[in-house]
């Protein structure tokens, strides 16, 4: 798990410093339309194009039968009754190229939202980072401690809940930073990223020492020991352009989409 997640992030990592120049949105589209059509060219592939087509043809007769039979009531049960099974046959011909479709989707979207979902840590703001333990607290022990980068104060000392086994520090962002908060626990020293300041660049979410978690958080490697994750409270960002503020995956759904169509008769791809 992760030497993929390293070299898919790796990947990533050098497409997105191409576009280090431009608006957030110029990167984004470039993947979204690209994206659209892997989308297109996989759901051709897994899908059963000759099924797809004939039952859309259905779909259009019995909508034509509603409209020239409208005067004939029978004839329109019957026209009702058959569309709903051409559109639920229509459906299942969806499922599994969608399912198929959806893995690497999850897979691309997860990682994009180190570049567009999270905002750095801007000057003058706090945040809370939270360390939870793999093994119980001991309350009478010494609180783990933190160590943060110059340009990061730390306001607050170590904050328990030992029955959830966590601990929490309140932290502010006093100028550009990138680099590693380091946490002192008894069986070892362990990092996660941080990130404050003006400008677009990855901002890792939680790192975390489960490999199932790791599907959802791949932005770091996972922990080896002691903690079961940390995490930094960061902002959720935002693309604007041309006046409208939108959610990175509002501005990837329309783009793709729009790319979709614009190419499904040059691929021959029936939707």
């Amino acid at each position: 798990m992760d030497t993929f997640n390293s070299a898919l992030g790796a990947l990533l990592g050098g497409y997105f410093r191409l576009f280090g120049w431009a608006h957030p949105l110029v990167g984004l589209a470039v993947l979204s339309t690209l994206a659209g059509i892997a989308m297109l060219w996989l759901f051709a592939r897994v899908s059963n194009q000759a099924a797809v087509a004939a039952t859309k043809r259905r779909v259009y007769a019995h909508l034509l039968e509603l409209r020239l039979f409208v005067d004939e009531p029978a004839m329109m049960w019957r026209a009702q009754g058959q569309l709903m099974v051409a559109n639920l046959r229509y459906l299942g011909l969806m499922l599994v190229p969608a399912l198929v479709i959806a893995v690497p989707m999850v897979v691309l979207l997860v990682r994009m939202e180190a570049y567009y979902g999270r905002a750095p840590l801007p000057v003058g703001s706090d945040a809370i980072v939270t360390l939870e333990t793999l093994d119980a607290m001991d309350p009478n022990a010494p609180a783990p401690r933190m160590e943060a980068p110059a340009g990061i104060a730390v306001e607050t000392p170590a904050v328990r809940v030992a029955g959830e086994r966590q601990v929490s520090w309140r932290i502010r962002a006093l100028g550009r930073v990138s680099g590693e908060l380091k946490f002192e626990l008894p069986q070892g020293t362990v990092e996660k990223r941080i990130e404050a300041g003006s400008g677009f660049r990855m901002v890792a979410g939680r790192r975390t020492h489960s490999m199932i978690s790791a599907l959802w958080y791949p932005d770091e490697p996972r922990l080896a020991s002691a903690a079961a994750w940390i995490d930094v409270e960061y902002p959720s960002a935002e693309i604007e352009f041309l006046g409208l503020r939108w959610h990175w995956l509002v501005w990837f759904t329309i783009i793709s989409m729009v790319a979709a169509l614009a190419f499904k008769k040059r691929l021959g791809v029936v939707l």
